[in-house]
């Protein structure tokens, strides 16, 4: 709500003008001025001998003597002379108090000084909430300005901090701030009281960051000067009492320590030629020469390598299944490789190190099971992150010539496992970018090639490093980022997202023990059922992995520990249902997915795929009296959209099969959506769900609400195979669907899927659209829905339609 400032002055007034120089004077402000000009004198006289109101506004330039109507603003302030003291000198000392904004409408005629005509400006105070908060922001900041900026009087502060009127308080603050002419003037021109406000904020925020920079920046000067001169004092001292002692001892003493570690260290004879040669070098120069700390730090490195130091593989296929079977709930197919490997290990002396990549989304154990695989072999375990390296260096280490080098993250890698065959995880493959600094990804392809890394090297060492003992593994989240070259060189393993029954296992028998331990809770404290579990899992999280699962039962035990915290004697367990689950984690974060109530027409269901597994798809197609429009919407992917023209062209196609006229099309508008038009979708594996809609929608035949079917549908209506599978069935099996209709190429991919899924399923395998339809519509007849008409090509049928059309004409003429 806005209101204006109610006051008993006139709208326009006749008044004297007094022009200012390099000074505005707000409304609310008492200001005390020197007055020399004679013009300005003779105005002030007449003002004061009459009502003592007089009109002040700035010079736009400062520099001109006699101002004419063009230099002045047109904006200024009406004020009362309060006081006025004639000098010795014959100029005048006035104390003028601001009233109101005011505007100038003309000059008057006067020979002795400006008389002009102003219209009282009225400000516009709004009442709302947000300029009250910027009134106590303003407040706030002015006040810590205030603290930092000593010019500005105490008792000023003091006084402008209990105004109350927040118009008041904008012209006072105005008028304190060091702000530019031209700034002072649009305030004083503004007139909505929160428009100045912001303003003013906006200044005081600038004003205080400005200000701590420059403390921070004084302060950091300050410290490092006296850093500075503290070490050149303690340097001289040095100096001085290491003359007064005579050559150094302990130089020779740290030459004679290293000189025993190369001995004791057993080195390749490669490596320990180049280590003499450099212990050489450095006994001939000066220790505190920078030559000298080179030196020293190469030779460090190379003497904490391991070079033959290895752990003995522990190689019991019982034991070690047991211990993965343990740690991680399913993943078979990478535990079946890990095993396969001991047994080719444990039949050869000496094989070449694998090159593991497990691809999968985030939460699915893929570093995990990386650290599970080395504590099953009994071997050391480092992992380095590659997650946006773009120095080819960052691998391959930078050349001693450079101030402050050291060997790439393979090497410190190999340093921090202390043997020469550790399991070795690189994490996050995928992500590896590239820029002018060089390639890191194709620095990778000499460390992931068994031909090749027995003899890596590395630009710091500069001598070669056998790689060939360590089992490299990988972890990705997509392929298609990875180089081709880099790709070859890895065996893929696939780690696809859990399953709902796969998350309940993990959760009871790894995630909940975990955060009970974690939280110091006893297993009858949280007496959560299954049900409860799968109930979280649905609605609570939406992912392949389990990490916010995880995150959720701690929340939950968090909970209950405040609780048993309180009270621990008097603290009695209660059952969780899901009335308590949202008491602790809210109102349920995502809809899960589930089927039509009824058979409906021109709604479809479609089963998609997402990074955190499978979801129903409803598709919606409605016919409506038009041009021949098809719209559509649901923020679909530009391969989507393609699939919804491929679908109409297929029914189009079908016209005279189908019982429509050939011309149809021309008089509908037909629109498909797909509702959650906020999320994006995109992939051709709609397609024969969309032309299903549509259908539905052309013959009012509903489509059954307990099928879902996927697939691609191409212009003539055949069913290409689409992908993840395993994922859109358990989409299907949670949304109560009885019945999936999928292409006939994806057959072959039922086999990998457990068979508890496919239990309550009937999969239906279709390879054209026609069948498609005879399965989803609700038909009594299935085989009457396709009319029999003889085959007539594209021609025969714009024949056919140019003779219905005349004869319509004719009709109607």
């Amino acid at each position: 709500m806005r209101t204006r400032r109610e006051n008993s002055i006139e709208s326009v007034y006749e008044l004297p003008l007094l022009p200012l120089r390099e000074l505005v004077i707000f409304p609310n402000t008492a200001v005390p001025l020197f007055i020399g000009r004679a013009k300005s004198i003779q105005a002030i006289e007449h003002a004061f001998r009459g009502d003592k109101l007089i009109f002040l506004s700035a010079q736009k330039d400062p520099k001109v003597d006699v101002p004419s109507p063009e230099d002045i603003y047109k904006v200024g302030t009406i004020c009362k002379i309060v006081q006025l003291l004639r000098l010795p000198d014959g100029s005048l000392k006035i104390l003028v108090e601001g009233l109101l904004r005011g505007r100038i409408i003309n000059f008057l005629p006067n020979p002795d000084f400006y008389m002009v005509s102003v219209e009282v400006k009225t400000e516009v105070l709004e009442s709302d909430v947000e300029t009250q908060a910027l009134f106590n922001l303003c407040k706030e900041s002015f006040e810590e300005y205030a603290n930092y900026n000593k010019k500005i009087n105490p008792e000023t502060v003091s006084s402008l901090l209990q105004v109350e009127n927040p118009a008041e308080f904008s012209d006072r603050l105005s008028a304190v701030l060091p702000l530019p002419l031209e700034q002072k003037q649009k305030l004083l021109e503004t007139i909505s009281v929160k428009k100045r406000l912001e303003s003013l904020l906006q200044f005081l925020r600038g004003e205080l960051e400005v200000i701590k920079t420059e403390a921070r920046i004084r302060e950091r000067v300050k410290k490092q000067m006296e850093k500075h001169q503290r070490d050149y004092y303690l340097q001289e001292q040095m100096k001085a009492i290491q003359r007064e002692l005579g050559e150094r001892e302990d130089g020779k003493s740290e030459l004679r320590e290293l000189e025993k570690r190369i001995k004791k260290k057993k080195l390749p004879k490669h490596v320990s030629n180049v280590v003499w040669k450099e212990f050489k070098k450095l006994s001939l120069t000066p220790p505190m020469s920078a030559e000298a700390t080179v030196i020293r730090n190469y030779i460090d490195w190379l003497l904490s390598l391991p070079w033959y130091e290895k752990t003995k593989d522990v190689i019991d296929l019982v034991k070690t299944e047991e211990l993965l079977n343990k740690e991680h709930y399913g993943l078979e197919k990478p535990k079946q490789r890990i095993i396969e490997h001991l047994a080719v290990q444990k039949l050869v002396d000496k094989i070449k190190g694998p090159i593991l990549c497990f691809v999968g989304p985030p939460g699915v154990g893929k570093t995990s099971l990386a650290k599970s695989i080395a504590k099953a072999l009994g071997r050391n375990f480092v992992r380095i992150s590659l997650g946006g390296v773009r120095d080819e260096a960052e691998i391959r280490g930078h050349r001693r010539t450079y101030v402050g080098a050291l060997p790439g993250k393979i090497i410190q890698g190999m340093k921090k496992a202390g043997t020469i065959n550790p399991v070795f995880c690189l994490d996050e493959i995928d992500k590896i970018g590239t820029d002018f600094r060089g390639d890191p990804a194709a620095a990778l392809l000499e460390v992931l090639d068994p031909e090749q890394n027995y003899a890596f090297q590395d630009h710091y060492l500069e001598v070669e490093y056998d790689l060939s003992q360590v089992l490299f593994i990988t972890t990705a989240n997509t392929l298609y980022t990875i180089p081709a070259p880099l790709l070859d060189r890895m065996e893929v393993i696939e780690i696809p997202g859990y399953t709902e029954e796969e998350k309940l296992e993990i959760a009871k028998n790894y995630l909940l023990p975990r955060q009970l331990e974690a939280h110091g809770l006893k297993p009858e404290y949280v007496p959560i059922s299954d049900k409860v579990i799968l109930e979280i899992i649905r609605k609570y999280t939406r992912e392949a992995g389990v990490r916010n699962l995880e995150r959720e039962l701690a929340t939950i035990c968090r909970k209950i520990a405040k609780e048993v915290a309180k009270d621990p004697s008097s603290f009695k367990p209660f059952k969780i249902n899901m009335a308590v689950v949202e008491k602790f984690l809210g109102v349920p974060r995502y809809r899960y997915g589930t089927a039509e109530e009824k058979s409906q027409v021109g709604i479809a269901t479609g089963l998609a795929w997402t990074e955190s597994g499978g979801a129903l798809l409803q598709i919606e197609a409605v016919i409506m009296p038009g041009t021949g429009n098809l719209k559509i919407t649901g923020k679909l992917g530009e391969v989507m959209q393609e699939s919804v023209q491929a679908a109409m062209s297929y029914v189009r196609s079908r016209a005279l099969q189908l019982g429509f006229p050939l011309d149809f099309y021309k008089k509908v508008d037909i629109h498909v959506h797909v509702p959650e038009g906020a999320i994006p979708k995109d992939g051709p594996s709609a397609g024969i769900t969309i032309a299903t809609a549509i259908v539905s929608a052309l013959t009012k035949i509903p489509v059954k609400n307990t099928v879902a079917m996927t697939g691609e549908i191409t212009l003539r209506g055949r069913v290409l195979p689409i992908g993840g599978l395993k994922e859109k069935l358990l989409a299907a099996v949670r949304g109560g669907i009885r019945t999936v209709i999928i292409p006939k190429e994806n057959e072959k991919d039922l086999k990998e899927i457990n068979p508890k899924i496919l239990k309550g399923l009937e999969i239906v395998i279709v390879e054209s659209m026609d069948e498609v339809l005879k399965t989803a519509l609700e038909l009594e007849s299935p085989e009457e829905l396709f009319k029999e008409t003889p085959y007539l090509d594209v021609w025969e049928l714009v024949n056919l339609q140019e003779k219905v059309e005349k004869r319509d004409y004719q009709l109607e003429h």
